[in-house]
């Protein structure tokens, strides 16, 4: 049985146009049992794109308000680079509760997980998943999550630019064997401490290896890499 990553990978990898992006965010939501998957992303120049679920009448609201300018999971994200759990955030302004509360009428959800993503030249964009879970399920799904969230937030960005630009692979080298399985271990949810026991070398020399693979993807990060590896072929998972 193909884990759900895999799946995942599956709806978006044949995607060509921007409307089977958005098809396919639909189905993640589905497959995920949420109440909302979210692909925002805004270029270097402030164009935007968005593949999402939420009702078209609060999107159409969001935009006219221009709330972007008070939601804290937009301004929360912005400043960080790691993952962030909705409840982790400064709601306690006036106008956030405001927004909150226009948000909750409009079935966005109570509970919400935001990755943040910066692309190349300046782009910036969230991946997100809302719902109405209780507090303590909704920790459990996270937990049970999150690791798929990364890479998949990373993968899903990687399609729009390659949609946006044609492309925006750029030529490199192959990664070695080596490179590969430790791409391959963190792909499948490892710890590095896990996955240099797997592979039997050091914590050292398992960091020296991603590196070098990150490098040689050109990629922000350590899960950017991952995602990339992913999508050109050299992680299976």
């Amino acid at each position: 049985m193909p884990s759900q990553l895999e799946r995942f990978i599956e709806l978006i990898q044949p995607v060509t146009t921007f409307d089977g992006l958005s098809a396919a965010v639909t189905q993640v939501r589905d497959q995920l049992d949420v109440e909302h998957v979210v692909y925002h992303s805004v270029n270097s120049t402030g164009e935007q794109y968005a593949a999402l679920t939420y009702p078209a009448q609060w999107v159409d609201r969001y935009i006219a308000q221009d709330y972007a300018r008070i939601d804290p999971v937009v301004l929360g994200c912005f400043r960080r680079f790691h993952p962030v759990d909705w409840k982790r955030l400064d709601w306690t302004q006036r106008a956030a509760r405001a927004f909150l509360g226009e948000a909750l009428d409009a079935g966005v959800g109570n509970q919400g997980f935001s990755v943040p993503i910066r692309g190349p030249n300046g782009q910036f964009a969230l991946f997100t998943v809302s719902d109405r879970r209780s507090d303590r399920e909704w920790e459990k799904f996270q937990k049970e999550h999150v690791a798929d969230f990364l890479i998949l937030s990373h993968y899903l960005n990687q399609k729009a630019l390659e949609l946006e630009r044609g492309n925006d692979f750029q030529t490199m080298n192959s990664l070695s064997p080596r490179e590969a399985d430790a791409l391959t271990m963190l792909a499948m949810g490892l710890n590095r401490s896990q996955a240099a026991e797997s592979l039997s070398i050091s914590e050292h020399t398992f960091r020296v290896y991603v590196e070098s693979a990150r490098l040689k993807l050109g990629a922000a990060n350590t899960t950017h890499a991952v995602a990339r590896a992913i999508a050109l072929g050299f992680v299976m998972i």
